[in-house]
Parts: C-alpha cells; structure tokens; sequence
C-alpha cells in the first residue's frame, strides 16, 4: 500500500503543513470532546491556524433513541446548518483532528463523508502529534465565513441491524469493541444483553493505533485486518457500542483500500431489542 492511498483519508502533521504552506484550500475543523475512553477533555487553549470548533456530541449525532442507538445520524437539514456557519466548501479539502487518537475525530469524518463532502482527510495524532512536531498554533479564533453548500445523505455505505446480521453470515462483520464487550458476561437486571452479534469478529479500534496515539502503519493495518479476513474478497462492516469505535475502524480501512459500511446504531441499537440473538465469549458464533 502507498503513502498516496493512505494520504486520501489520513495526513501527517508534515502533510498537513505543507498543504498550508503551499496555499491549498484546505478547511480545518477541530473536534471538542471529553474523550469517551479516557475522560480527557481536548486541548482547547491552542489550535492549529485557522482551525475552526466543533463539538463530537452536539454537531456529529442526534440525541439517543431507544430504537435508534445512543449516537444517530444527525438530521441532514441540522448538519448542513452548521456545515454553512463553518464555512464548509464541496471544493475544499476538510481536515479534522481531535486531541486524542482521533476517535471523534473519524466519526466526524465519516459523518460529512456520509453528507456528501468528498474530500475528508484527518490528521493523523491530532493536536498532540501537530505541537509534538513543533508546528505553528494559536490562542485565535478564527470567524468563518459562511458557505451556501448543500449536503444529502447516504454517500458512504451503513448497515441496519438486518443488514449486519445478514453480512456477518455472508462477508465479515468486524466488532470494534474492546474486547471483554464482545465476550460479554452476566447481565444486570434490566440492563441490555452484552455478547456480540452472531458471526462477528473482534477487532478492537484501539489495535488500529501505535502507543503515540497515531495510526499503526500499512503494513500492520493491513495483517491485523487481513487476519479477520477482511482482504477486500468479501464486503466488510463494523459495529460497536454506538458507531464511534467503528467510524475509526472504517477509517482504517479506507487508509488500506478497504472500503466497510458503518452500522451506525450499533450494539447500542442491536441490544436494545430482546428478540436479536446474542453470542457471549471470544469466538465469532
């Protein structure tokens, strides 16, 4: 695999700066959160030039629904909203980070892909990497000015709780859970189910990262995924709690090749119906 492909969806800090130096029309997008998995809060005190705020769990989603998972899709008319405050061009290359391991950062990616932007890039170690790398930032804020786009839906392959269950019996339906998740273990009373869906395979998001928080190179990304068959001979889909860990897992792949849906609702949606079947311990069924 080559630099190029995976320079389509994931650019290092140096890409980064010399696509600025070079004049290229390029939107940054900063994406706020207190991370999921840690509990940190993002670093907000500096920013890369030009880098305009947006918050995972307002901008990126919809409130929770008991049918529909903890993180839906955001109403299209909501996002292109927002898309237009932030300026968002169709002709511009978007480049989102994040402060730790781009987990919100590869939902927002996935999400403004899936609005039809099609140019989407995140920078690989966020905000850590960029000032590790002693690059240029700032207190400022930028004021963006606002755009007319249009966005639409459906421009990246999803999965419903059907469509998951069918891919996992006829291609590979990757669970990108930590993986006591997917073995599951004894359910509190009128908690949901916790296993993984019958057929899938654990590939945890976390294996798709080197210990400095950026993503493992081609060649890992490439055997880790290879080894759970998802070489690009059969579709590829992921899942998770509430489609934040499989957004990255589809990033991933798509800096190997790979193209995989996202079920977006996830083991948040699956488990909420007592009448899908649920696999507890490490083996896919």
């Amino acid at each position: 695999m080559t630099n190029t492909l995976r320079s389509r969806v994931l650019l290092t800090p140096a890409q980064l700066n010399t696509m600025m130096s070079e004049g290229r029309d390029l939107i940054i997008l900063a994406v706020q959160s207190i991370n999921p998995y840690t509990g940190a809060d993002s670093i907000r005190d500096r920013r890369i030039p030009g880098a305009i705020d947006t918050e995972a769990y307002e901008d990126f989603q919809s409130p929770s629904s008991p049918t529909e998972g903890a993180r839906p899709l955001p109403e299209v008319a909501v996002l292109q909203a927002k898309a237009r405050r932030w300026g968002l061009r169709p002709e511009a290359t978007i480049v989102i980070y994040d402060s730790d391991r781009s987990m919100v950062a590869a939902r927002a990616w996935w999400t403004l892909r899936w609005a039809g932007l099609p140019d989407v890039r995140v920078l690989d170690g966020g905000m850590p990497a960029w000032l590790k790398a002693n690059l240029p930032s700032t207190a400022d804020k930028p004021v963006p000015t606002p755009s007319d786009i249009v966005l639409s839906p459906s421009h990246m392959p999803e999965l419903d709780a059907d469509g998951a269950a069918a891919l996992a019996r006829s291609g590979i339906l990757l669970d990108a859970r930590i993986r006591p998740n997917y073995v599951g273990g004894p359910t509190p009373a009128g908690a949901p189910a916790r296993g993984h869906i019958p057929g899938a395979i654990s590939t945890p998001a976390h294996d798709n990262l080197t210990d400095y928080g950026t993503f493992a190179d081609q060649d890992a990304l490439t055997g880790i995924y290879e080894a759970a068959g998802a070489d690009g001979s059969k579709p590829v889909g992921a899942y998770c709690g509430a489609g934040m860990s499989a957004a990255h897992t589809v990033l991933a792949l798509a800096a190997i090749g790979i193209e995989a849906a996202l079920y977006v609702g996830s083991w948040s949606q699956w488990a909420a119906d007592p009448a899908r079947p649920v696999i507890r311990g490490g083996r896919p069924g």
